[in-house]
């Protein structure tokens, strides 16, 4: 008996900018200042449920949104440790994400880059690359 099986390759749709950002500062307070210093108007929304194993239910994760009308571009906030783990455990110096969805130009984000590295508190700013991260799957909603 011949049996045909089909393979189906799935790959992740990782269309967005991810930026790791590492200050001391409590979510509120540090999307307060990116407001001040860019211009930008974060506001707080409903946090990010992600289910992660061992953990029985969902672990919660703060979030802000914010958007660029003009372009459709749409800035996520959201911490990197939540109630009860990490969104990526591979990265727990990182203290939050700031995930850019839609189109951006590159100029722009190096120039975003460079302006959240400006702000004093915010110890560094720098881009990663999504493919990279061993737990992308959590960055999916």
């Amino acid at each position: 008996m011949i049996l045909n099986r089909k393979i189906l390759k799935f790959e992740i749709d990782l269309d967005f900018v991810l930026i790791a950002v590492t200050t001391s500062l409590k979510d509120y307070r540090i999307c307060y200042l990116i407001n001040r210093y860019l211009n930008f108007n974060f506001v707080k929304t409903a946090d990010l449920a992600v289910e992660m194993a061992p953990n029985p239910g969902p672990v919660y994760f703060s979030r802000y949104t914010y958007s660029w009308e003009a372009t459709e571009t749409d800035f996520y906030f959201i911490a990197n440790k939540g109630t009860d783990a990490y969104l990526i455990p591979e990265m727990r110096k990182t203290d939050y994400f700031l995930m850019i969805k839609n189109y951006i130009d590159d100029s722009d984000v190096d120039n975003l880059i460079s302006l959240l590295n400006k702000i004093p508190e915010i110890v560094a700013a720098v881009k990663i690359e999504p493919k990279k991260i061993k737990s992308r799957e959590n960055l999916l909603f």
